[in-house]
């Protein structure tokens, strides 16, 4: 995609979430890595004399061998220690033994591409910033220096102040080393390395010195070097040829990477990793042309020769030509070497050809490109269209195989950028969006708002094929076609999606009410009738009992406490379905979710179950009413809003439910365990705590017979408040007290083991102690005898 040569203006702006944040600023650190020039190598004169190639005079020759012969940091330049995870990370790349190395230039290339986007979009307002002749060109140079072993990559993108050098090239602020480092330890593979933001310091697999030499518009040029032992030196750069604007990285080669000084394998890596980098790549080749030169006088004694052996016909039908042309000199046609800018990336843009012409390998390799995504996995899925309409645009969408490691870490970040959108030339392509406006009216423009509704409903639209194109997600697992299918590729693929963006989706419903309802078809999740696999909304659905109007689910920790819970119980016994939420963002997602498809959601640990009407309702009711009046009393310190009859218990004694609109157990228990949350403010929102008995269970029973007895005993009472907390941990929530329910335990032990309420612990003897400690001091003044001391001498002297 990024392959096109000469780019009209393009404009960068946030729409979807596609490229991780950490992937960008990568890119920064990059782009300033890619943008670092090096001393300038000695070069050929006819390299000196093409336009922007390197110039020396002898001063400058002197103070780079210097430089290059000792691979020392200059004596003058301002010395800097890296980060120490940036040390720890250098250190992994340089002791290496991964063997794809070419990924160095594949991430230099990428992080200059990104310099030259970051400088082509601040042109986009402010035209000055461009400067004039050469550095209007936004362009890639690649250079090789064989002699000295020294390879060059240029562009003429934003630049580093000292500032940014220091920053980008010392310091890594963000996560993204320690996040490659743990990478790196537990799969190994250093490809992965662009996206973590980090992939300039892949210059050590090759290079045992390296300098960047950037310029920005707001400062003067500078040169980073570095040898990679723990320290690199800035330093004003006055030798260099002046860059007017932008990076030059110079990576001065190992003995061992001396293939990276050929043309031809520098041909092959642009080909195979930077093919569709959205500017024009050139790298400074040579070329054997026929030249015309003066002849030697043996060379010409020779021709004369054969000239008087032709015949003479020959001669005669010639005679006039010789006549004109026997005056001029002798010449002949030698093969000569010249050098020349050759264009590496020429393909056109993947979005601009027809859908029906891109081979799958071709969109494959472009996402690769775009998301600096290099595994072996191709995305799960792609969208290739074009919107016609009122705004008209091209646009190519991807679903990666995996999420990026830091997807949720900026979330809200408002300048987090997602997909890029261009006009006229991008992964979103418009020719319709006005250019004559600023970017914050150009934000609020209607064309984005409708771009903006168009991918979104594409984007679901690819998802969902790739659900429906997924055997695993048949709706009748005996269809034959499905079992029969040849396509295994496809199996398992959503299953794959929804555990790498899952959470995503649920996102989606809480913040987009437009598009709820098709979020909601995408939800994945297990139940009780799932057996361990994920289903959906309409597969439950259809699995609904007769005269079933809602849609019963769970919310807790892990689905292991879920298939153990006491509100399960009856629902299970009378084989109602119940989907089990596990995962945090579910607590908010279900206030959001009230319905689907004419269905209401029902959590099952709340007010407001219904499973039918029991005919034997009332009577139960009325013969536990003195026993549930009596235990709201008793638990009036405990908030308890009501004592009611259950409708959801089996086996259970009792549980705690709350308010239909409060939150639930397991909400509490997240607020609770947030860093920065408020007790008091969060007061208002717990739901009010509902004890709901079963009235078929013994202990409920007996205890009523009790308090019919002598409701004033206070061992019933003691017993109602151990069974109320008992149930309170059981239905999830976290006791306010747990000394006090210890005690209560403890004092139940006790009566179970007809132990006197009023039985004491024993008092602590400390004779043993004071004995102990009289023996100890009696042995330290114990004089040694003769014969110990004797020995302890000739230990001594040994």
């Amino acid at each position: 995609m990024r392959k096109w040569t000469i780019p009209s203006a393009l404009l960068l702006l946030c729409l979807l979430s596609l490229i991780s944040d950490q992937g960008r600023n990568l890119r920064a650190n990059a782009e300033s890595d890619s943008q670092n020039p090096v001393d300038p190598p000695k070069v050929e004169e006819k390299l000196g004399a093409v336009p922007n190639g390197l110039s020396t005079d002898s001063d400058v020759a002197k103070r780079e061998a210097e430089s290059i012969s000792r691979r020392s940091l200059r004596s003058n330049a301002q010395k800097y220690e890296f980060q120490a995870e940036v040390s720890r990370l250098m250190d992994i790349i340089i002791n290496s033994l991964y063997s794809n190395k070419d990924i160095f230039l594949r991430e230099l290339i990428s992080n200059a591409s990104d310099a030259l986007d970051k400088i082509r979009f601040l042109a986009l307002t402010d035209k000055e910033v461009l400067g004039e002749g050469d550095n209007t060109k936004l362009d890639i140079q690649i250079k090789l220096d064989k002699q000295n072993k020294i390879l060059s990559i240029r562009d003429r993108g934003i630049g580093m102040t000292k500032e940014d050098l220091i920053k980008n090239l010392g310091t890594i602020a963000k996560s993204g080393t320690s996040a490659f480092v743990e990478k790196m330890q537990t799969s190994g593979d250093l490809n992965l390395i662009g996206q973590f933001g980090v992939g300039f310091y892949s210059v050590y697999l090759v290079a045992d010195y390296v300098e960047v030499i950037s310029k920005h518009n707001d400062d003067k040029q500078h040169v980073w070097e570095s040898k990679a032992d723990g320290a690199f030196a800035i330093s004003e750069d006055t030798w260099n040829e002046p860059l007017g604007r932008g990076t030059e990285i110079r990576l001065h080669l190992r003995d061992e990477a001396g293939e990276y000084l050929e043309e031809s394998k520098l041909k092959e890596l642009v080909k195979k990793y930077s093919e569709f980098i959205n500017f024009p790549i050139y790298l400074w080749a040579s070329k054997e042309v026929d030249v015309e030169v003066p002849a030697d006088e043996d060379e010409s004694s020779d021709e004369e020769e054969k000239s008087e052996s032709s015949s003479e016909e020959e001669e005669e039908s010639e005679k006039g030509e010789d006549e004109d042309t026997e005056d001029k000199p002798k010449t002949k046609k030698v093969k000569e070497t010249t050098y020349e800018w050759e264009l590496l990336n020429d393909v056109k843009a993947i979005w601009l050809r027809n859908p029906k012409e891109v081979t799958d390998e071709e969109y494959t390799k472009f996402y690769h490109s775009l998301a600096k995504d290099f595994g072996d996995e191709k995305p799960l899925a792609w969208s290739h269209f074009t919107a016609e309409g009122d705004v008209e645009f091209k646009a190519v969408l991807f679903v990666p195989p995996k999420a990026p490691h830091d997807l949720y870490e900026s979330y809200y970040n408002a300048n987090k950028s997602n997909l890029k959108l261009y006009v006229r030339r991008g992964l979103v392509d418009s020719d319709t969006l006005p250019l004559n406006v600023s970017r914050e009216m150009l934000q609020q423009h209607s064309s984005l708002k409708t771009i903006k509704k168009k991918l979104i409903r594409k984007a679901l639209d690819m998802i969902r094929r790739i659900a429906d194109e997924d055997p695993d997600e048949a709706k009748d697992k005996d269809n034959k076609d499905v079992e029969n299918s040849s396509d295994d590729e496809k199996k398992g693929q959503y299953a794959k999606f929804w555990n790498e963006f899952g959470k995503s989706i649920k996102l989606g419903i809480i913040e987009d009410a437009a598009n709820r309802n098709r979020l909601a078809k995408l939800l994945r999740f297990e139940s009780t009738k799932s057996d361990g696999k994920l289903t959906s909304l309409d597969q439950y659905i259809s699995r609904m009992k007769p005269g079933q109007k809602d849609i019963f689910y769970i919310t807790g920790p892990n689905k292991e406490q879920l298939e153990k819970s006491p509100f399960l119980e009856r629902l299970k016994k009378k084989g109602y379905e119940v989907i089990f939420f596990m995962d945090p963002v579910d607590e908010y997602l279900m206030q959001y979710l009230m319905d689907y498809e004419d269905k209401k959601f029902q959590n099952v640990s709340k007010e407001g179950l219904k499973l039918g009407k029991d005919s034997k309702d009332k009577e139960l009711k009325e013969s536990f009413k003195e026993l549930t009046k009596w235990w709201k009393g008793a638990l009036a310190s405990e908030n308890v809003d009501d004592v009611k009859i259950s409708n959801r218990l089996d086996n259970t004694p009792c549980v705690v439910v709350t308010s239909k609109y409060g939150w639930s157990a397991n909400m509490e228990r997240i607020m609770q365990s947030q860093t920065l949350t408020d007790a008091s403010k969060q007061a208002y929102m717990r739901g009010k705590r509902v004890l709901e008995i079963n009235p078929r269970h013994p202990i409920i029973k007996e205890l009523r017979e009790r308090v019919v007895k002598d409701p004033e005993d206070e061992n019933v009472k003691q017993t109602a408040h151990l069974i109320y907390q008992t149930a309170l941990m059981e239905s999830g929530f976290m006791l306010q007290d747990p000394k006090d329910f210890a005690s209560r335990i403890y004092s139940s032990v006790k009566s179970s083991l007809n132990i006197s309420p009023d039985a004491n612990v024993d008092e602590e003897d400390d004779a043993d102690e004071t004995e102990s400690e009289t023996e100890t001091k009696e042995t330290t003044d114990t004089p040694i005898d003769d014969a110990d001391a004797d020995t302890s001498a000739g230990k001594d002297e040994l």
